[in-house]
């Protein structure tokens, strides 16, 4: 039997459960963390990614995450999962509330916070919107693999600018 003596030991172990693919082990062991203390605000955010990404509960999800946005508003980690679950439930208000405290949380990635809204407002079809984006996207990366995946969106937000173009032909 493992004994953990502090939270935070329990807490990377279960984060390690959970990255070599132990999913319930760490389930379970988040969940003895709220139990012991309910305002450990990195518990509900794992929870919230177990829910989001391994069982597709996304109702879960949404309420993990927002218990330790909550609970931990300056917490980085938080907002690239957050938001993209937001975009993908389509909640339009919320998503840009927290769009808004993720730009002015320290910590952020914000070029991965602009590409998720940029792609949230191409499938909307906001493509001036979408290309504003992944503007902002690109000029605040520094990651080069990053850099090509913005790169990437705006050249396909162009080619659909370039589609929806209309001729008018006159004759002469």
């Amino acid at each position: 039997m493992d004994i953990y003596y502090t939270i935070e030991e329990k807490y990377l172990k279960a984060i390690e459960e959970y990255w070599y693919g132990e999913s319930p082990k760490s389930f379970q062991l988040l969940n003895e963390i709220i139990i012991t203390d309910a305002s450990y605000a990195k518990a509900y955010y794992q929870l919230g990614r177990i829910h989001y990404y391994e069982l597709k509960d996304y109702n879960a999800a949404g309420y993990y995450f927002k218990t330790c946005n909550e609970l931990d508003p300056s917490f980085p980690d938080l907002y690239k999962d957050y938001i993209q679950l937001l975009a993908f439930l389509d909640m339009e208000k919320l998503l840009n509330v927290v769009k808004e405290k993720a730009l002015a949380t320290p910590g952020v990635d914000c070029a991965a916070i602009w590409n998720i809204i940029g792609l949230h407002a191409e499938k909307k079809k906001a493509l001036h919107e979408a290309k504003r984006c992944f503007d902002e996207a690109f000029a605040i990366t520094t990651s080069k693999k990053q850099l090509d995946i913005i790169e990437e969106n705006l050249e396909r937000i162009e080619r659909k600018f370039k589609r929806k173009v209309v001729y008018k032909y006159s004759i002469v």
